[in-house]
């Protein structure tokens, strides 16, 4: 289902550790969709950031896909910013350079992309928007708030069953620059690596 070279890349995340400390900062989200998964509960993840332009998106792809590589049932990740502004395109870059299949469907000034993991998978529709659009979850969610800004100004999201802050450093710092890819694949990897580890501890 998934495509060979995303399935590829989940592989060599075997090798990529995570750290007792970062462990303990997701395993609240662990927990939580452990709990909706043993109950055979809708399991939907809005990832939350400032501008909903890069670790947010991220976040929402990575853990779409783990959801499907590890086969854990009823899962709908959404991202969200405090405001909308747009995707930055070097996040569909790192994505489609790791195997994701991404068309844009609409090149307005906060463009609409597809997003695919998988020849039968949904695509996952990435565009910034803010947490609450009506494209989101209104209730029965958790909020992840994936960047210290949003989880600091932030301090109650209204509809979510639970809120847990997993930030991430953001590679906003290195546009522009000669390691502006490198960067962005690093924190890509990063994310995936950590969707990986919660998603491999589901007991279904």
């Amino acid at each position: 289902m998934i495509f060979e070279e995303i399935n590829s890349f989940i592989g060599d995340l075997k090798k990529v550790e995570v750290s007792n400390e970062r462990k303990a900062i997701l395993q609240p989200l662990a927990d939580y969709v452990q709990e909706k998964a043993t109950k055979n509960e809708d399991i939907r993840l809005n990832f939350i950031c400032t501008h909903n332009s890069r670790r947010s998106h991220l976040s929402q792809v990575w853990a779409q896909t783990m959801a499907a590589y590890f086969n854990v049932k009823n899962v709908t990740c959404y991202s969200g910013g405090t405001e909308a502004t747009a995707l930055f395109p070097i996040v569909a870059t790192t994505l489609s350079n790791t195997g994701f299949k991404i068309e844009k469907l609409a090149g307005t000034d906060n463009p609409v992309y597809s997003i695919k993991y998988g020849v039968n998978a949904a695509p996952i529709i990435g565009f910034s928007k803010k947490y609450d659009a009506e494209f989101n979850p209104a209730s029965e969610f958790a909020a992840i708030m994936t960047c210290s800004q949003a989880d600091g100004g932030c301090p109650f999201i209204a509809g979510a069953e639970k809120r847990v802050p997993i930030t991430f450093e953001d590679p906003k710092a290195f546009d522009g620059t000669p390691q502006q890819a490198e960067k962005y694949q690093e924190r890509s990897t990063q994310i995936a690596a950590e969707m990986f580890y919660i998603f491999s501890n589901i007991k279904k």
